[in-house]
């Protein structure tokens, strides 16, 4: 095992938690429609009954998610969470108050009200998944930071200041770009679609699953329009190439050449998009009155189909010398991050290297977990 073969693999396992991550947001999508699908106090209730079982699995992948990240690229770790932080303090606050609505909407003494803790369950499934897709589009449309490696040596402080943020907004300037406010729609639409299928799927009752059948098709075309408009943008843009000694420049369909050059990640990605699409539209299909065995079964095709697509752009966004974190600060080019200028110590990785071979039990646990927790289907107490 090389250096260089354990920053792509952490690379690779980083990627893959950040897929499942998205592919859990739908924890956060089926609350975003909460009323539309739940509609009277008892649909609504089961609706939060459903997705207040798997919570769990979605907030504990984002930490371990962000963890991983530290571990293995601690540097973007103290750039991105040190000086993006206005960004991923909402991104947490609106977890914490998913957390405590779960806790509390139905506790005796509760002088907010159960819709008031129903608010903030809908505030996080729609900020949620908008401002973690924004996140991830970062690593193709850059952001605002210095990095001064230097500082380590010239100056005498105990803890000197290698990176820091360009300007005063810390994060939330990545908003106004259009090209990450479309794929962070594009996730919260995702993750809107997920969470119908996966409530059609959980939740036993008719009329939540004609309904979702219905609302299905309205967040399904935002989505794929939103992501085929990225995805078009993202294969014709320049992109951040890393030369073999470390220079970093833009090279023009940087990330379309990535796909090319890594070509076994086409038909991963293409098989991603027909099972993402199969999913949806088995829904689609059973709605206009056909029936298959795969009735209300979508999100399970739709969700390894999310986890293979987003598993292969975040893959493009790392390998292949690129830069997965770009510096667009002026002048901050050669700033930007890449797994091997930002990544720890060829010890600490190998070290995790062999810690992460556990990791396939702890999949195994998460199976067992999920099957024995939907043995019995959510009631509306």
């Amino acid at each position: 095992m090389t250096y260089e073969f354990l920053q792509h693999y952490w690379w690779f396992i980083v990627s893959l938690l950040g897929a499942l991550l998205v592919f859990l947001l739908f924890v956060q999508g089926a609350n975003s429609c909460l009323r539309s699908l739940g509609w009277t106090e008892e649909g609504k209730q089961l609706v939060i009954n459903s997705t207040g079982r798997k919570w769990e699995f979605t907030f504990t992948t984002l930490v371990t998610f962000g963890g991983a990240f530290f571990a293995s690229f601690p540097l973007f770790y103290s750039t991105s969470f040190g000086g993006a932080y206005w960004l991923w303090m909402i991104i947490l606050f609106t977890f914490v108050l998913q957390a405590v609505s779960y806790e509390f909407q139905n506790k005796l003494g509760n002088f907010l009200g159960p819709r008031t803790f129903q608010f903030f369950l809908v505030l996080n499934g729609l900020l949620g998944p908008l401002l973690l897709g924004g996140a991830v589009a970062t690593f193709f449309e850059g952001s605002n930071f210095v990095i001064a490696k230097d500082n380590m040596i010239e100056t005498g402080a105990m803890t000197p200041v290698i990176s820091s943020w360009a300007n005063a907004s810390h994060g939330l300037d990545a908003l106004l770009n259009p090209w990450v406010l479309i794929f962070g729609l594009a996730v919260m639409f995702l993750a809107r679609t997920l969470g119908i299928l996966y409530v059609m799927n959980n939740v036993d009752n008719e009329d939540i699953r004609s309904r979702g059948s219905v609302r299905i098709i309205g967040t399904a075309i935002p989505f794929l329009v939103l992501f085929v408009a990225y995805l078009v943008h993202l294969l014709l843009k320049e992109g951040f190439a890393v030369s073999a000694d470390g220079i970093i420049t833009m090279e023009p369909n940087k990330y379309l050449h990535n796909l090319f050059d890594m070509w076994y990640l086409i038909p991963i990605l293409l098989i991603g998009v027909l099972l993402v699409l199969y999913g949806i539209a088995v829904e689609i299909i059973n709605f206009k009155g056909h029936t298959s065995k795969f009735k209300n079964k979508g999100i399970w095709p739709a969700g390894i189909g999310t986890v293979l697509v987003v598993l292969c752009l975040l893959l493009v966004a790392g390998w292949n010398g690129t830069a997965y974190y770009p510096s667009i600060a002026e002048g901050q080019l050669q700033s930007s991050l890449t797994i091997a200028n930002s990544c720890s110590s060829e010890f600490t990785l190998r070290t995790m290297f062999y810690v992460s071979l556990l990791v396939p039990f702890v999949l195994a646990y998460i199976v067992y977990a999920w099957h024995a927790i939907d043995k019995k289907k959510p009631a509306n107490e």
